[in-house]
């Protein structure tokens, strides 16, 4: 399937939307696309909508007195509430950002500050009465209406709706996610089991509004919102129509590219209008294309009308087929539209894989997750968080003016001067850094600079080779956190961003709550873990039990699995990047750290894979490689493994070996599990040690199989052997002792050998490891062999 790079899609995208209403500004606020709430780039401004203009006169008998009279009436809007919630008014919720804005109103993410929701963030709806015409007002009481009696789990919901003498609100959900198209056409590339997940909760929201008499008439890509989980929510549903008495509405509303037939030649529509628009997304979804696309609106709707429209050849037999029964011109023989309704749609062949109740209950993974930002109001902008709660959306301080003052503090910390690296940009420092492009501006939710006006830096916790861990403290909420300081003049660190704001909610990866830009740096704000890393507990305890052996790697592995899982490796797994959240250093409070050397799958146009993208449309170089660095965080973990069982690494004896006698232990493929500490281990996970330590990486177990294996979940008694905390007195005693000196110089050696083993895995000779039959020397003589055999 030849699809589009990112800017042609979007490129495609702006031309095919020029042909539309273009009385009506588009939102100027730059920060929509980064952060998106509830409302797209279109829900606050209107599209091709003639209801009230006159119709061709062959057809004005279709203009009715009830439009006539909805043109002059005064609009009547009920309040709102919330179930079990106090009625609400604009000074109850802090600004906190712009999301959007047109010429009759904004979108504002809001946080309430007071009632039982209090804390809660949503998207408010602003709209002003006097600049509204009158075929708005009846669309924004018509989306009050239809949102107040709506509720599903596919559709936006809404959550008050009240007015002052100038104003209309609407609060309604916060979806961090953005609109479908425009977050995925930049990160992720559809297979058909990807588009057949979005096109089955979409057909469930269409069914329900069909269900209580609405027709929704703006399905588009703009309007089908992600939340922070992946699932979609229908949004904006101000040209949406309850048809009296079940009949037909003949507005010409909606996109032109997404009409069905009977909608552009205004003969009346029904709900199977909606199946049409439902077809031409399962077509953009599949091929990066709209089905019918002029130069011209009045060429697109020729092609809607008249032009027999090509399958390609590279869809399923089953995508083509459902294509070509929602592209029906006559409505009565479209697909949805006959008296079973989306019980056709559920029974055609290409959604057979679908489990429609675990569906609407929210239990199938999405394949995609956003990469979106943690709901701590900190992590926006510093100018809308530091607002009173009294500077209501009444009179909001225009962005633009906020903007012309963006970067005008100074700050001269000298954040990394006393680690040998160099000084932050702000400082006046002759050997500052010149100013370096943002790497993260692609990324939502990304604050540049000023990242000491929110946060006081304290004492060192680590560092790396591009970075330096440090305490930091909140300045207005004194909560503690780690502050990862990267250089930017020796490391991209989007990868890691981007994989910490997508799979950074999973209980044993390290959460990633801000990040802050500079010309010098990137500032990854995490939680910080004061439980220590594993690697001090297995040296402090000299070996773990395996019962809290098979607990620690259930931990860890769940965690891997779930990279895995999305296509990513981590390639960087070693017990010092593995912290306990916990003081008490439970196994279950073990988290994954530091994903500076983690990769995401991706084509060759750069954008990302779903995990079962790889089986049809990736190269198999690109294959090999994939599997070659999944293998080798399996091999990772079986080192880690055997150290917290026998208390050393399986492969260095001293700090001092280097990596080619590392790497030839390795390849020798040899581990001793049956001398010493390994005769009291027991067979099942000597068995598993064995093999995820296997040589030939396609031999190696996956993440999954390792978390089913019987050890983990049942490990052999440890009732002769002394429990950690007996361990653990024992090293404090030997510590405060004589003996103390030599503990130290073996914890020291043990930790050595450990980054030893683990920077020979990371050098450019590990790629060529193998086993010894695989080697050009075995080869050689095997041919030999086999040629004195034929003398």
């Amino acid at each position: 399937m030849e699809m589009e790079s990112p800017n042609q899609y979007n490129n495609r995208r702006e031309r095919g939307m020029m042909t539309n209403d273009e009385t009506f500004p588009s939102l100027t606020s730059s920060s929509t696309e980064h952060l998106n709430g509830v409302v797209s780039q279109e829900d606050v401004e209107m599209v091709v909508d003639d209801a009230f203009d006159p119709l061709p006169h062959e057809e004005n008998h279709y203009v009715t007195s009830e439009d006539v009279q909805m043109k002059e009436r005064e609009i009547e809007l009920k309040d709102v509430v919330k179930e079990g919630h106090d009625k609400a008014d604009p000074s109850q919720f802090e600004l906190l950002r712009v999301l959007g804005e047109g010429s009759f109103g904004k979108v504002f993410l809001v946080r309430k500050i007071v009632g039982k929701d209090a804390g809660t963030l949503y998207a408010m709806k602003v709209l002003k009465k006097a600049t509204l015409k009158v075929k708005d007002r009846v669309r924004s009481t018509n989306e009050r209406n239809i949102l107040a009696d709506v509720g599903h789990a596919f559709i936006v919901k809404l959550h008050y709706a009240f007015q002052t003498p100038g104003k209309l609100y609407l609060i309604l959900d916060f979806l961090r996610g953005g609109d479908l198209f425009t977050r995925l056409s930049k990160e992720v590339m559809f297979t058909e089991e990807d588009v057949k997940f979005y096109l089955a909760e979409l057909a469930l929201a269409l069914n329900h509004l069909h269900s209580i008499g609405i027709i929704y008439r703006d399905l588009k890509p703009e309007n089908i919102l992600l939340d922070q989980d992946g699932h979609i929510a229908l949004t904006d549903f101000g040209l949406s129509k309850q048809p009296l008495d079940g009949s037909k509405t003949y507005s010409f509303c909606g996109t032109v590219e997404y009409m069905a037939p009977e909608v552009v030649n205004r003969k009346g529509h029904h709900f199977a209008a909606d199946w049409w628009s439902f077809g031409v997304l399962m077509y953009e979804m599949l091929t990066g294309n709209l089905p019918f696309h002029g130069a011209t609106r009045q060429e697109t709707m020729n092609q809607i009308l008249k032009t027999k429209l090509g399958m390609p050849d590279n869809l399923s037999p089953e995508a083509q087929s459902l294509l070509r029964v929602l592209f029906k011109r006559n409505p009565q023989n479209r697909l949805g539209a006959g008296p079973s309704g989306i019980e056709d749609i559920k029974k055609h062949e290409f959604f057979a894989t679908i489990d429609w109740n675990a569906l609407v209950a929210k239990q199938v993974r999405p394949p995609f997750i956003p990469a979106v930002s943690r709901d701590d109001a900190f992590y926006f902008d510093t100018e809308y968080t530091s607002k009173s709660p009294r500077d209501s959306p009444g009179g909001p301080v225009s962005a633009s003016a906020h903007e012309i003052f963006r970067g005008f503090s100074f700050v001269a910390p000298g954040l990394l001067d006393d680690a040998g690296m160099p000084l932050s940009n702000g400082s006046a420092g002759a050997g500052a850094l010149p100013p370096k492009l943002p790497f993260t501006n692609e990324i939502p939710g990304v604050k540049p600079g000023a990242f000491c006006d929110e946060y006081n830096l304290m004492q060192e916790l680590g560092r790396g080779t591009f970075s330096i861990c440090r305490l930091c403290e909140h300045k207005t909420t004194r909560k503690q956190y780690a502050a990862k300081i990267i250089s930017k003049s020796g490391h991209d660190c989007r990868e890691e961003v981007e994989i910490l704001l997508r799979y950074g909610n999973h209980p044993n990866i390290v959460t990633l709550f801000g990040v802050h830009e500079d010309n010098s740096y990137v500032y990854l704000v995490m939680e910080l873990l004061k439980g220590g890393e594993l690697l001090d507990r297995i040296l402090t305890i000299q070996r773990m039990s395996e019962t809290e052996a098979s607990a620690v790697l259930r931990t860890v592995v769940s965690a891997v699995s779930y990279l895995h899982e999305h296509g990513v490796v981590h390639r960087d797994l070693k017990p010092s990047n593995l912290l306990y959240a916990s003081v008490q250093q439970t196994p279950e409070s073990l988290k994954l750290c530091d994903l500076g050397f983690a990769k995401q799958l991706r084509a060759d146009n750069g954008l990302l894979m779903t995990p079962c993208y790889t089986a049809n449309f990736v190269a198999p170089e690109v294959l090999k490689r994939q599997g070659y660095d999944l293998a080798c965080d399996i091999w990772s973990l079986g080192v880690l493994l055997y150290i917290m069982l026998e208390g050393k690494t399986p492969f260095a004896s001293t700090p001092n070996d280097s990596p080619e006698m590392i790497l030839n232990r390795i390849g020798s493929g040899q581990i001793d599990t049956d001398s010493g500490r390994w005769k009291t281990v027991s067979s099942e996970v000597k068995e598993l040690l064995r093999h995820m330590l296997h040589i030939v990486p396609q031999k190696r177990p996956t993440a999954a199989q390792i978390l089913r294996h019987p050890w983990l979940w049942q490990p052999p008694s440890d009732a002769n052997r002394p429990s950690a905390d007996v361990q653990y007195i024992q090293h404090q005693q030997n510590m405060a002792s004589g003996v103390g000196v030599q503990v130290r110089d073996q914890t020291a050696a043990l930790r050595g050998a450990v980054n030893a083993t683990f920077r020979a895995i990371a050098s450019p000779q590990a790629a060529n490891v193998g086993p010894v039959g695989m080697s050009e020397l075995a080869k050689r003589r095997a041919r030999d062999k086999s040629a004195n055999s034929q003398v």
